[in-house]
This record gives C-alpha cells, sequence and structure tokens, in this order.
C-alpha cells in the first residue's frame, strides 16, 4: 500500500474541501480599520487640542453638528441661532485606543454637567454631547455616563445629549489645528494649556 506523503494528503483534503485556509487578504482588510465618532464640550480648540494629544487617534477636524442651518458660519453658529454645537469629528483606530476609552478622556476634557456652557463660553453653540456613528457607541456612551455618576467624580448630573451623528460641516480653515498653530494667542495660554497640563498631555 502506497502511504502519501502529508503534502500530498494536504492537497487532498483542501481539493476535498476538508481544510480551511484563511484569506490573508480579507485577514488584512480588517487591520487599519478606522472608527468615527464626533464629541462637542464647549470651544471646539480645546477638544481639538485634547483629541490630537492621544495615541491611536488619527484626525481630528474642528467643525459644526447638530443644527438646522446649512453650511452655516463661525459668525452664524456663534449667534446661538443656528442649532448647532461646536464640534470636533474624531477619526481613530480602535486596534489602539478604544472608544471607551476616548469618552474617558473627554469626561476629563470638559464639565458634561454644565448645561449650555463650558466657563465662560456660555449658549447652547457650546453644550456637552456626543453624536454617535454606531449602535455600539450608542450603548457604550450610555453605559459610560451611568459609570460616571456613579463613581463621584463627577458633582451633580451629567446632561450631556447623546444624539446620532447629524450632518458635519467642516469649520474655517483658520480653526483647524488652533491651538498647534496659536500657542502664544491668550486663549491658549489661559485656558487650553492648563488643561493640557491637568490631563497630562502638555
Amino acid at each position: 500500500m502506497k502511504i502519501l506523503k502529508p503534502l500530498t494528503v494536504m492537497a487532498c483534503l483542501l481539493l476535498a474541501g476538508l481544510v480551511y485556509v484563511p484569506d490573508a487578504e480579507a485577514e488584512m482588510s480588517h487591520m487599519g480599520k478606522t472608527e468615527t465618532v464626533t464629541f462637542a464640550g464647549g470651544c471646539f480648540w480645546c477638544i481639538e487640542a485634547v483629541m490630537q494629544q492621544i495615541d491611536g487617534v488619527k484626525s481630528v477636524i474642528s467643525g459644526y453638528t447638530g443644527g438646522e442651518t446649512e453650511n452655516p458660519t463661525y459668525e452664524e453658529v456663534c449667534s446661538g441661532r443656528t442649532g448647532h454645537a461646536e464640534a470636533v469629528q474624531v477619526e481613530f483606530d480602535p486596534s489602539v485606543v478604544r472608544f471607551e476609552q476616548l469618552l474617558d478622556v473627554f469626561w476629563q476634557a470638559h464639565d458634561p454637567t454644565q448645561l449650555n456652557r463650558q466657563g465662560a463660553d456660555v449658549g447652547t453653540q457650546y453644550r456637552s454631547a456626543v453624536f454617535y456613528h454606531s449602535d455600539a457607541q450608542k450603548k457604550a456612551v450610555q453605559e459610560s455616563i451611568r459609570n460616571l455618576e456613579a463613581s463621584g467624580e463627577v458633582k451633580g448630573k451629567v446632561v450631556t445629549e447623546v444624539a446620532p451623528a447629524a450632518k458635519f460641516y467642516q469649520a474655517e480653515s483658520y480653526h483647524q489645528n488652533y491651538y498647534r498653530e496659536n500657542k502664544n494667542a491668550s486663549y491658549c495660554r489661559f485656558v487650553i494649556l492648563p488643561k493640557m497640563r491637568k490631563l497630562g498631555l502638555e
């Protein structure tokens, strides 16, 4: 009786469809995939600066979302009449930084118990909000809020809006990378820099 060599046996099994060989290309397609989430927590310069320092964050775009006016300008949003919030759209690699970790940073980067304001910035355009891009993100935000309130780390009820992602309008070019390019500006020195130091990011 002739004994088949191991390689020949494998070949026979492959032909018979009894051995599954992973599709290398399909496996590679799962690597490097990114997710997107949209955060609002006061002036977008602050949240942008913080998120840009997080490992695994691929891009951060400042803009406006959650309102009714088409293609709003900064001046229109600042009036509080468009319904938009100043926000940042964050693209991240979940294999490097988990969504829950970004939420933890977001809670520390602003006060989620302040309604329609952050410090001296007052108005619905400065509201705290998470605009989720999937049901999984929605559930994670809701659970994170429950945990945050139960932890005692914040005083009062979390008033952060949790809403599905709406149309996002990129802000004017001079708002992008604001802290990185304007570190000597008074707002950066007196508002953003202390926040960055508090979070250990500067």
